[in-house]
This record gives C-alpha cells, sequence and structure tokens, in this order.
C-alpha cells in the first residue's frame, strides 16, 4: 500500500505529531493526523503489526477529534473519526449486489478435488489448470461497494441477490477502509467480497471480559460475527472485535461502465495483490498458487494440521481457477460457480462424559432422548447436548450412562456421538433404560412395529401442544410475524396459550403492559396473527402438523377438495388415489381427519375467521397445460433452479415427483445427470426433456 519513501515519511511525521514538533496550520494538522492514523490503523488491523503503543494512537486520534469538532467544514467522509455513524439503526433495507453471491459447491474427499478438476479441463479444454487455494475463513460474507474511491455501501449476502444494507455498522470495522485508490487503477466502481471474523485470541479476550461482567459468554466466533454484523448500534459493533476478511472482486468497471474483470483485471491472485496494496486485509500470505491438480492436493494435506493452529477459525479451503477469462468460460450454475469448490476438512472430533439424558416430546408424540455431556469446546462451539435419536441408536452404538463417548460435528455444524471408549470404563457405567412413560404428561408410551420411535399417544400432552403451536406459526406453514419460539414458551407459562386456537384470542392488553412489549410491537403482533386468516388451505394443512405430511403433499391435497372439511369423509382409497401419496401417509391424513379434537379445532379456527375455502386465487396452478403429468428433475440445473423448478410445474397444472419410478413421465436434466437418467431411460414410458424443451411445454 505504501512505498518505502512513503513509509519511512509517514514514521517521521507520526513521531512529530506524537512529540508535537513542527509547525502545522489547523487545515494541514488535521490532514497530517488523517494520514497518520489510517497509516497505524493499516498496520494494527491488516498487518498485524503495530509500531506506537495504544496510548499513542489515543493522543492522535482525540487530537484529530477535537481538531475537527473545532473545524466542522474541515470534516471528510472518509476521516476516522466518521466510522462510527451517530444514532441507532432503525431497519436494515435490502440491496440488490451487482453481481450474485453464489454458495460454493462443497468436497470432503481427495476425489472430489480430482473429479473437480477433470470438469474443469473439459469445459476449458486445457491439459492442466492452474489454481489459488485459500482457507475457507469461518465467518459471516459481505459484500463492499466502492465507487470513485469512497465506500458506499455494505451488505450482508442475503439470499445471493440481494441483501441487508449495513453500511453504518461496516464503517465501524477499522480493517474496512472508508477510502481506497481504486482510481490509480482505472477502477470507477468495484463489489468485492469478503468474510467477517472475529480472530481465535480475540474471541477468548471477548468472552473472558463478558464472564468478568456477568454477561452471558459467547457460543462461537461464527455466529458472533453474524449477529454483531446487524447489530443497531454500530457503538456496540466496534467493541466485537469484528475483522474483514476481503477475498474476491465479483465486479469492476471504469467510469465508462466498461467490464475491467473481462479486460483488465487477469487472475485471481493479481485482484488479491491489487486489494492489499489498496489497504484491506486479504488472505494473500495464506494463499497458494499451484500449477495443477497434484500442487493443489499437496497444499490441502499440509493445511490439514496447519489449520488448528491459525488465528482464524477455518473448516477447509477453497479452490479457485486462477485464470478469470477460464473462469468466464467454466460459467456458474445457479447454485454455485463451476470455477471454484471448497474442500471441507474431516470433522472434528472430541471426548467427553456421559452425565444425563432428557427426553424432548415432539409435536406429533415422538420422544427424541437428548445427551447431556460435559461440555467440551469442539470447531469453534461448545458443546453441551447432542440428540441420540431413539432407542435403537443407543443399543446400537452400546451408549451406557457415564461413559466417555466421541463427539464430531458432521459437516462441522451438526453435533454427533459416534461412539464409545470402551477402554475407559470403570464399571460405574449403568445400563439406559428408555422410559415407557411421557415424561410430559405421563401417558404410557407406544412403538409401532414398523417405527424406531417411541410415541406419547395423548392429544392433550401440554410438551405437544407447545410444539404444535410452534409449528403452527413457522414459515413453511401459518408464516406468523412476530410469534417465535420463545414468545411462544413464554405466553405459555402466563396462561396466555394452551393450543393453537388461543393464537387468535390473545390478550394484547396484557401483552402490552410485559417488559419489552411497546405499543408498536403488539400491533406488529396482531397484524401478523390477522394476516394470516387468510393464508391458503395449503397452508392451513402443513400447519397442522399431521404426520408425514409437510408443504408439498399439503399443496397436493389442497387441489382435491373445496374446504378442508371434505377430508372428514373422504374414504381411505380416496386419499391413496391422490398422486404423490402412499398408504402409511394416507393412513396418517384419515386418522387426523377422523380425530374428533382436530375437526373441533378447524371449526374453532373457522369461528376465529380463518380461511378453510380452496379460493380461486390460491390455487397453485395458474393454468392446466401440465394437467396430469409428473415430472422430476435432476442434474446442475442452468435456467432456473429446483425451488423455481418445483414452481413452474405446480403453476402449470403438473406434479414432481421425488424419485424415477414408473409413475414418472417426464426427466428434466441439466448438466451431470447421474444415476437418475440412467434408471430413466430403463423405463420406455419416461421421456427424458431438456431445459429448453420444458420451458417450450409451457410455453
Amino acid at each position: 500500500m505504501y512505498t518505502a519513501s512513503e513509509l519511512q515519511q509517514l514514521n517521521q511525521l507520526s513521531d512529530s505529531l506524537i512529540k508535537k514538533t513542527g509547525h502545522h496550520s489547523t487545515e494541514d494538522l488535521i490532514d497530517s493526523l488523517r494520514k497518520v492514523i489510517k497509516y497505524h490503523d493499516w498496520r494494527y488491523y491488516v498487518l498485524s503489526e503495530p509500531i506506537i503503543t495504544d496510548f499513542d494512537y489515543d493522543h492522535l486520534f482525540k487530537a484529530l477529534r477535537e481538531l475537527e469538532a473545532a473545524n466542522p467544514e474541515l470534516i471528510t467522509p472518509d476521516s476516522p473519526t466518521q466510522r462510527v455513524a451517530r444514532g441507532l439503526t432503525e431497519e436494515f433495507t435490502q440491496v440488490a449486489h451487482l453481481a450474485s453471491m453464489l454458495s460454493l459447491e462443497n468436497s470432503y474427499n481427495a476425489e472430489d478435488v480430482i473429479d473437480f478438476d477433470r470438469k474443469v479441463k473439459e469445459i476449458t479444454n486445457r491439459p492442466t489448470v492452474e489454481y489459488c487455494v485459500e482457507p475457507k475463513f469461518d465467518g459471516s460474507s459481505i459484500a463492499l461497494v466502492y465507487e470513485n474511491d469512497q465506500l458506499i455501501r455494505a451488505a450482508t449476502r442475503g439470499d445471493g441477490t440481494i441483501g441487508e444494507d449495513i453500511t453504518n455498522n461496516a464503517r465501524a470495522l477499522a480493517s474496512v477502509p472508508l477510502s481506497a485508490p481504486f482510481s490509480k487503477h482505472g477502477i470507477y466502481r468495484i463489489e468485492l467480497r469478503g468474510e467477517v471474523i472475529i480472530r481465535k485470541d480475540v474471541f477468548e479476550k471477548i468472552n473472558e471480559t463478558r464472564k468478568n461482567q456477568g454477561l452471558k459468554t459467547f457460543q462461537n466466533s461464527r455466529n458472533t460475527a453474524s449477529g454483531s454484523l446487524r447489530l443497531k448500534d454500530p457503538k456496540e459493533v466496534k467493541t466485537r472485535g469484528l475483522e474483514a476478511v476481503l477475498y474476491h472482486v465479483s465486479y469492476a468497471v471504469d467510469n465508462k461502465e466498461a467490464n475491467l474483470i473481462a479486460t483488465k483485471l487477469h487472475t485471481h491472485y493479481h485482484n488479491i495483490e491489487l486489494l492489499h496494496q489498496c489497504g484491506f486485509k486479504t488472505p494473500i500470505n495464506e494463499l497458494q498458487i499451484c500449477k495443477d491438480a497434484a500442487h493443489v492436493s499437496e497444499f490441502l494435506k499440509e493445511w490439514e494440521t496447519k489449520r488448528h493452529s491459525f488465528i482464524i477459525e477455518t473448516d477447509g479451503m477453497v479452490i479457485k481457477v486462477n485464470d478469470l477469462k477460464m473462469q468466464e468460460q467454466c460459467g456458474s450454475t445457479s447454485h454455485h460457480p463451476r470455477w471454484a469448490i471448497a474442500y471441507k476438512f474431516a470433522a472434528k472430533q472430541a471426548q467427553s462424559k456421559l452425565i444425563d439424558i432428557e427426553y424432548q416430546v415432539g409435536r406429533t408424540g415422538a420422544v427424541t432422548p437428548v445427551a447431556k455431556i460435559e461440555p467440551v469446546r469442539l470447531a469453534g462451539v461448545t458443546i453441551s447436548s447432542i440428540s441420540l435419536h431413539n432407542e435403537d441408536f443407543i443399543t446400537e452404538k452400546d451408549i451406557k450412562m457415564g461413559d466417555t463417548v466421541i463427539v464430531e460435528r458432521a459437516g462441522e455444524v451438526i453435533p454427533y456421538i459416534v461412539g464409545v471408549v470402551a477402554d475407559l470404563r470403570d464399571g460405574s457405567e449403568k445400563k439406559i433404560h428408555f422410559p415407557m412413560t411421557c415424561p410430559s404428561c405421563d401417558s404410557e408410551l407406544i412403538r409401532l412395529e414398523e417405527e424406531a420411535i417411541w410415541r406419547c399417544d395423548n392429544a392433550d400432552c401440554p410438551a405437544q401442544a407447545e410444539e404444535r403451536v410452534i409449528h403452527y406459526v413457522s414459515k413453511d406453514a401459518m408464516d406468523i410475524d412476530g410469534l417465535g419460539r420463545s414468545t411462544i414458551i413464554d405466553f405459555i407459562q402466563r396462561g396466555y396459550l394452551k393450543n393453537i386456537e388461543y393464537i387468535y384470542d390473545l390478550p394484547y392488553d396484557q401483552i402490552g403492559k410485559l417488559e419489552g412489549w411497546g405499543e408498536r410491537s403488539v400491533v406488529k403482533l396482531k397484524e401478523g396473527i390477522e394476516s394470516s386468516k387468510g393464508r391458503p388451505i395449503w397452508r392451513l394443512l402443513a400447519a397442522l402438523g399431521i404426520r408425514h405430511v409437510g408443504v408439498s403433499t399439503s399443496k397436493d391435497l389442497a387441489k382435491h377438495v373445496k374446504n378442508v372439511f371434505e377430508f372428514e369423509h373422504m374414504p381411505l382409497e380416496n386419499l391413496t388415489n391422490i398422486e404423490g401419496i402412499g398408504p402409511k401417509v394416507a393412513q396418517s391424513i384419515f386418522e387426523f381427519f377422523h380425530n374428533k379434537g382436530n375437526i373441533h379445532l378447524l371449526e374453532k379456527l373457522k369461528e376465529y375467521g380463518v380461511n378453510t375455502e380452496n379460493r380461486p386465487e390460491d390455487a397453485i396452478a395458474k393454468n392446466n397445460k401440465l394437467q396430469g403429468k409428473t415430472f422430476l428433475f435432476t442434474g446442475s440445473l442452468q435456467q432456473f433452479n429446483r425451488d423455481r423448478a418445483k414452481q413452474l410445474v405446480e403453476e402449470n397444472g403438473g406434479t414432481l415427483l421425488s424419485g424415477v419410478s414408473t409413475k414418472l413421465n417426464y426427466l428434466v436434466v441439466g448438466e451431470d445427470a447421474g444415476s437418475k437418467l440412467t434408471k430413466a431411460k430403463a423405463i420406455p414410458s419416461i421421456e427424458v426433456l431438456t431445459e429448453d424443451e420444458f420451458l417450450a411445454m409451457i410455453g
């Protein structure tokens, strides 16, 4: 970022300012202070090589702040004093990224990397391909936009196309330059991608401080970084030890809007060098240029052990085609670029002691054993609870109370008990006996022959009622804004909620008097509940918690009735004949609608104004072009993603199947179609379509 002569001049200027030697006009002094403070920010936050004490830095910063306060006309937007915005952020508005933020395809072994290299060589028609390999930082994604050298916007990843504007909070991060000399490189507007992280040592210090203050400690650095970016107070953001590591240029144009990525920026490595020269924290010291796939494999092995001592949490490495023109050749799917892949490290393991088991009751009455272990730190998270799934899992793993268990995070996310360390048993371990009665209502548990789950069959079980309410309000069901899990549990404990129907008869006057509930939040809750009354009946069917009935099945069911009460009189045979519904699911639906308690609930919901009719405006199918036809999609789709494909089928009256069978009419194939295509070719009645042919069918 600085030449040798510039570094010497800045060091001398810094020394003179600290010692208060030399003569400056007010304007020159302010300008000198800004230059020196930016220089020391760069050394501290980007290089991690400070050369002055915190006391001297604070002295310089205070001097600049006082001079600017006395001369407000001299304040500039990129001054170090302007990092933290005044006041609170009321809401985070949504903004569109200049280029889509796609996910990465994951790999977990060397074979996947070799296959990735093979595909890249086939697409680019090259005998060998040069790659850049760098750590996959475990934090929260961010996109920064600079225009005319000034930071004008920062956004979260969001859905990859639209994120939340967090510019005020990003300005509070000292590792994010408020201005950068992109114009020296002919760049007028540029969008950068990076990860906001908290270093391991910083995270430990933050938790130690919170512990000493009697505050709750944070669970892991990744979630803390993500949550901190969305704090309403930028001053609080500044205390969280966040750093932004920039690793990608997604968009760059000159002042004539010419695409510089295609014409001027040639390789990924040179882009990282450019960002480093412009004052950004980058992975340049960890990045390796690999001449071929064999070199990539060697570097990955090196990092398998190195990652544990790395100062930032990382769960893998990212392999990228270095040449940008070749990246363009490879292109992208709707989900991920074909020129990059994430190599995930093997799951980390740890040992802990099983000290207890709690039994949780779900909304369908399923009783799940949850292991309580001595807290253990694993892959950046403190783990103390792990699902044991069912009685058979405990038996198969031969888990006993008091055992030392081996814990890993499957995919670096979900805690899982791999097994027990039998050699450490001392005879004090005890056999685990699954309870025969419900831990919530004490009813006798039942287990069907074909299932591994023990269930509580009591419809009035309090634990089930709680989970049913939580499910009813969820996004995929009635989507009631303002009623989260913690709020529902609190309302149940206060007696405001007993079951689903109570949602529509809440005592808003009492809720408004509770701590944390103002008039505005009560109005928002009431509006959310009122809006749910007008939802289409497929959402109501999904919300009722019928066993084996999810969103897709609910949509299929909704097509066959005028109102939900018709299911009370529908023969089992008719249910079985509905496309996509097998005997097991049909039996579950039949039993639900022949339960008087469930019919009473539906009648009460109707009295409260909840829609139970299949209205024309709610029809999922907009036309009948695909009426009676069944579809399945396979391979990497180029013109739409899976969710959009499903929507297109349903809007045109068709049905989506989950697998290849004689019931399938059309298999729509994208790139790299695998076993589904092979199976479909063996069934003469199935017609194989390209994406273009499918789109032609629906016009």
